[in-house]
């Protein structure tokens, strides 16, 4: 029961780390990159659905990046959806394609978005940090109701400390990349 309950941390720890990877992508900096677009969802047909399915990107140069709507009647919706989104996109749109121009970013921006990445990394580290306080409570009332021993109680709980810190310096690692990737100049 014991394994089976730090198995189940590490998975949703494991978890939680992709989220803020794919939160910092999310986070522009100053090139291209289709992955800013991965949370944008297009009212298409009344449902919302993500931008991946119902267009193609293509990235011609560092800074542009062209989106082609698989169904040239979502364009319009696609192109809302853009504009709406927090990636602060201008799309226009010449009937085929939508050109997305990404400006270069200001040194107040930058600072702006690494605020924001700190902000996405520290909701991180607490999910990591609420999942090992769940898994704390789940092995000391293992050991309260006699289904492990006290030495066994203590072993985990210190794995558990150990597979908490691993993840939380994980995203460490990753808030300090991605700082450097929005700083670079």
């Amino acid at each position: 029961m014991i394994e089976e309950t730090l198995l189940e941390a590490e998975e949703k720890m494991d978890k939680a780390v992709e989220v803020a990877k794919e939160d910092f992508a999310s986070v522009r900096t100053g090139r291209a990159n289709p992955g800013l677009y991965n949370k944008v969802l297009v009212d298409y047909y009344g449902s919302p659905t993500p931008l991946q399915q119902l267009a193609s990107f293509a990235i011609p140069d560092a800074r542009t990046i062209l989106i082609t709507p698989f169904d040239k009647s979502a364009m319009r919706d696609i192109e809302r959806a853009l504009s709406d989104s927090e990636v602060g996109a201008n799309p226009s749109n010449d009937g085929n394609v939508i050109r997305i121009t990404i400006p270069e970013l200001t040194k107040e921006r930058r600072k702006e978005y690494v605020k924001i990445v700190k902000t996405k990394g520290e909701d991180a580290k607490v999910s990591i940090r609420n999942i090992r306080r769940k898994a704390k409570e789940t092995l000391d009332r293992l050991v309260k109701d006699g289904e492990a021993g006290e030495d066994e109680g203590t072993r985990a709980e210190k794995e558990l400390d150990s597979l908490t810190k691993a993840h939380v310096d994980g995203i460490d690692e990753l808030l300090k990349r991605k700082e450097a990737e929005l700083l670079e100049v």
